[in-house]
């Protein structure tokens, strides 16, 4: 496939089949698998095709099991594919060729890079080696990350020591030791509280802004792609079906707000507001409507005696993604 300047990852029918034995349980089961095995076939990744600029913050959004990984893994090389063709920066990632392996990064948010029985600053050495860096140069540049970072007090505690927020930004420092050009980040705010998962994202935007690498970021946390993809592929059952804008997508969405407001005394009786039933002694109220809904629902509740602190917020792009994901 001919490799074009403008796109650093192109992909032309790129697929992932997993085939998987079935097996009764207990000893017999395991006996009748010798003679009479049974397989199933499960598409990773149905053939996709993608042109992918330099620059671009690609998020990947999903359920579990929708194919995410997959085709990061794919793109990075930790896997071969079943089918399909695939270059970034002008290279077959399978291949691993050292050139390709030099200017790319992967980070799985639930495995450690980095040696869990010595210090972080340990490890960067030993990185460096690995990746031919210059071992002043690469100390410097570790203390510059860990200075945007807020964690310099940790680089010489062992691994093991540190909490799951401070362990994911030490993960971080070691996989922009060597300045990659793309980076390949699956759920690098996973289990992280929300202070920490702040710090990371704005560490992520600042860095994407100076450096201007290419980023392909999978999360289940909907701020993480809203506040930084430029790109948002949505992936169902292995397939894309959605390749825009955030903007775009929550447009396409069937539009819908929520309107909050209270009661001053409960009401005697049960109330039905746009197809959402609440219970009698009802005080604090939250009813989601589309924009058809929206003047119905709006005039109703003026009406109700006592109402007061009514407010209209939009829906949370979360709750936007969950619902195109439960129609899927």
């Amino acid at each position: 496939m001919s490799s074009l300047p403008e796109f650093v990852i192109q992909t032309r029918g790129l697929s992932r089949r997993y085939r998987t034995y079935e097996k009764n349980p207990g000893l017999w089961g395991s006996l009748q698998g010798f003679w009479n095995r049974k397989y199933t076939e499960k598409i990773a990744l149905a053939p996709t095709t993608l042109n992918i600029e330099p620059g671009q913050i690609i998020g990947l959004v999903g359920a579990n099991g929708a194919g995410k990984t997959t085709l990061i893994k794919v793109l990075s090389g930790l896997i071969v594919p079943t089918n399909g063709e695939a270059k970034v920066l002008g290279f077959t990632p399978w291949e691993r060729n050292h050139l390709y392996l030099k200017q790319m990064t992967v980070l799985l948010g639930q495995k450690n890079q980095l040696w869990w029985d010595i210090s972080p600053n340990d490890s960067y050495a030993l990185l460096a080696d690995i990746y031919d860096l210059d071992r002043e140069q690469a100390r410097k540049r570790v203390q510059e990350l860990a200075q945007l970072l807020d964690c310099q007090h940790v680089l010489k505690t062992q691994l093991r020591r540190l909490s799951l927020g401070e362990r994911m930004k030490m993960e971080i420092i070691g996989c922009l030791l060597h300045d990659p050009k793309i980076l390949f980040l699956d759920e690098p705010t996973i289990g992280l509280d929300i202070v920490a998962q702040t710090t990371i994202r704005k560490f992520l935007a600042e860095y994407v802004k100076e450096k201007k690498p290419t980023v392909l970021l999978t999360s289940h946390y909907m701020d993480d792609i809203a506040k930084l993809a430029d790109r948002l592929l949505l992936i169902s059952k292995g397939k894309i079906v959605y390749d825009g804008t955030v903007n775009g997508f929550s447009q396409k969405s069937k539009s819908r707000q929520k309107i909050l407001f209270s009661l001053r005394e409960p009401m005697n009786i049960p109330l039905k507001l746009a197809d959402q039933e609440f219970a009698t002694g009802t005080l604090q109220f939250s009813v989601e409507v589309t924009d058809e809904q929206l003047p119905l629902t709006m005039n109703q509740i003026t009406l109700l005696p006592g109402m007061t602190d009514l407010r209209l917020d939009p829906v949370d792009f979360e709750e936007v993604i969950h619902e195109f994901m439960r129609g899927e």
